[in-house]
């Protein structure tokens, strides 16, 4: 178990390399191999600051287990920002099970993967709840249930509040809109161009209603078997690799994070990029990169927030449905005075939301 005190004045780790770093932002970091399942498993707290931390397990094979912990530790950071921009009274965490290349998981080890996931959150006693996430869902989740309480998101037959792919898929949705306020002067979809990059729960959600109010939409996904979805809808199909160089008014990232390499933003041919992937900038600087090229940016855990407010609002007594659609639809609003802020006082969209959310966490008394 790791609990380094030291602060890092850097951003996340972009690699597996950063492990190598003498200083650590992070609260706790637990790295454990799974009892059961055999598999390494990294949770990362990032900060507690405003409460208990709270952030989904990913399922996701990398290349090395160095390379998961490192995208725990990037994706924790990124929900503390997100849960602090969002204004809610929740900390940034995240747990990540690694799945080497060329390994395929049962069902039956799946199973013991998330029992061993109950297992690491328990041992942190109630600083990090967890939810579904990349490679999970709410089925998931009632199995993580089994070994501990530190968790959220549980299917409605056992009690919870279930997924949040509708809220995240709305909050974005508003997202798109007010992207298209700033750059053309109407919320309209209707006629706009835009490249979606993976067709998930929520860039599947996101494309049927953008599909639905007349947007012009060019689609793909690392899975073939949702190009018939790109057909139901009356999307455009492409083969993931080249969408970013498709001319469009949007450029809707979806899928995993990092995205947005320095090549990448190069190769852009849109106004304005707004996506509900996690981590979009392979590096930190991405954010000067495009705003040097005149491509305006929706910082990724302003926009995808969706999710975290539906969960913790809706597991509250008394939960109000209609306040949480309207919390949701609030991230437009957040946006527009985001790009704003950027614009007088000629920063970066990501400087600006992050300011945001670290006014947030600054404004917490420190106990001495």
């Amino acid at each position: 178990m790791l609990s380094p005190n030291s602060q890092s004045r850097g951003s996340a780790p972009q690699t597996s390399d950063a492990l190598d770093t003498p200083e650590l932002e992070h609260e706790r970091v637990l790295i454990t191999r799974g009892a059961r399942s055999g598999l390494t498993l990294s949770v990362a707290v990032h900060s507690t600051v405003l409460g208990p931390a709270l952030g989904g397990a990913r399922v996701w094979t990398y290349r090395r287990w160095r390379d998961a912990v490192a995208d725990s530790l990037r994706l924790a950071e990124g929900m503390t920002l997100k849960n602090a921009a969002a204004g809610l009274a929740r900390g940034g965490g995240k747990s990540v099970v690694f799945v080497p290349e060329g390994t395929v998981l049962d069902a039956e080890r799946k199973r013991d993967a998330m029992l061993d996931v109950g297992d690491a959150v328990e041992t942190l006693g109630g600083s990090y709840y967890t939810a579904e996430d990349v490679g999970t869902s709410a089925e998931d989740m009632a199995t993580v249930s089994e070994r501990t309480a530190y968790v959220e998101g549980l299917p409605a037959d056992r009690g919870g509040v279930g997924e949040p792919s509708d809220a995240t898929a709305a909050g974005v949705y508003s997202a798109v809109a007010a992207t298209l306020d700033s750059v053309f002067g109407s919320p309209l979809v209707a006629e706009r161009r835009a490249v979606i990059s993976g067709l998930g729960q929520v860039g599947g959600r996101l494309a049927r209603r953008l599909a639905s109010e007349g947007a012009r939409l060019i689609v793909t996904d690392v899975n073939p078997a949702r190009r018939a979805f790109a057909e139901e809808i009356g999307a455009s199909w492409i083969e993931p690799g080249d969408e970013h160089q498709f001319e469009t008014d949007l450029f809707i990232p979806c899928g995993v994070g990092g995205a947005l390499s320095p090549d990448v933003i190069d190769a852009l041919r849109c106004r304005a990029v707004v996506g509900a992937a996690n981590n979009q900038l392979e590096r930190h600087d991405g954010a000067e990169q495009l705003a040097a090229r005149g491509i305006l940016w929706a910082p990724d855990f302003v926009v995808n927030a969706g999710g975290v407010i539906y969960i913790d609002m809706a597991s509250k007594p008394g939960a109000d449905r209609q306040a949480i659609e309207e919390r949701v639809e609030h991230i437009g609003d957040t946006l527009r005075s985001i790009f704003a802020q950027a614009q007088a006082e000629n920063i970066t969209t990501l400087e600006a939301a992050e300011r945001l959310a670290r006014s947030r966490l600054d404004a917490v008394p420190v106990n001495v």
